[in-house]
């Protein structure tokens, strides 16, 4: 693997609008020793950085097994990432990476697997969804929950559509504030549990809003599913992605390489603490 110290320059090959303030970059690294050379896993992130201006984490939501393509999906939220938006196909702009430590994939293998997502928190699932996919036959029935704001915030729509195709899958959508064009639940994520029909063996993967988390635990938890078995992907300031800055530290652990997804478990004590 290349070193992750190291800034590669990487040409945008693919730009789509996911949602209102909300892009999606299809980039291949210009040196093609970098692009045989880098491999990550599902769940882990770069450092993004655009010429002149800083840098931001995002993580990467292509499949590991498809080194062509290296995408990652932008929120239009800060000085850095206002810049981003400019970004078109053909232009050059840096990333190091991969940080961080991703999915727990080898103990998912067997088992039931599922997803909770909440807005944009479906970003860093995208790519353990599509590895899943890759290798179906090695995973139990998939649980893909997801909950938006309003339709507009549904970002990947097409890509629901196609994964409640596969077999042994079941994707169940709800919307805070639906309009005439939605045809799914309406409310919270969490009222979507009371559908979910799943072992106690499970493995649950989560991403969003810590305030949806916290419910999807105590729902998970009362489906018999154990704390070991339930991961969260969390946010902090991650700026060095070394673990030396301490933007992100929380107690002995530090989001940028000893998360950011975590088992429960780890981040227990801290979790919902208000001012940490």
């Amino acid at each position: 693997m290349t070193t992750p110290f190291a800034l590669h320059a990487a040409r945008i090959v693919e730009r789509r609008l996911e949602a209102e303030d909300i892009h999606s970059f299809v980039t291949r690294f210009v040196d093609p020793e970098v692009r045989r050379k880098f491999t990550f896993a599902p769940g882990q992130f770069n450092m993004l950085y655009a010429y002149g201006v800083g840098e931001v984490p995002i993580s990467i939501v292509s499949d590991p097994a498809d080194p062509t393509r290296l995408e990652h999906t932008i929120r239009i939220a800060g000085r850095v990432t206002a810049v981003m938006t400019g970004w078109q196909v053909g232009d050059v702009i840096g990333i190091r990476g991969p940080y961080g430590k991703g999915w727990p994939l080898d103990s998912a293998r067997g088992r039931e697997v599922v997803i909770v997502t909440g807005g944009l928190g479906c970003a860093p699932v995208v790519g353990v969804i599509n590895y899943i996919f890759r290798r179906r036959e090695e995973f139990g029935t998939l649980h893909i929950l997801h909950g938006v704001k309003t339709p507009n915030d549904l970002l990947y729509r097409e890509r629901f559509d196609a994964w409640r195709l596969h077999p042994r899958t079941r994707v169940y959508l709800t919307a805070d504030q639906p309009d005439k064009s939605w045809h799914y639940r309406v409310g919270v994520v969490t009222n979507l549990f009371d559908e979910l029909v799943v072992s106690p063996t499970a493995v649950a993967m989560m991403c969003g809003p810590e305030a949806m988390m916290r419910a999807a635990i105590r729902s998970l938890r009362r489906k018999g599913i154990a704390e070991e078995a339930i991961f969260l992907s969390l946010e902090r300031n991650m700026q060095c992605a070394f673990g030396l800055c301490g933007h992100c530290q929380l107690g002995p652990l530090f989001f940028c390489k000893d998360g950011p997804v975590f088992a429960y478990p780890q981040v227990k004590r801290w979790f919902g603490v208000s001012g940490i």
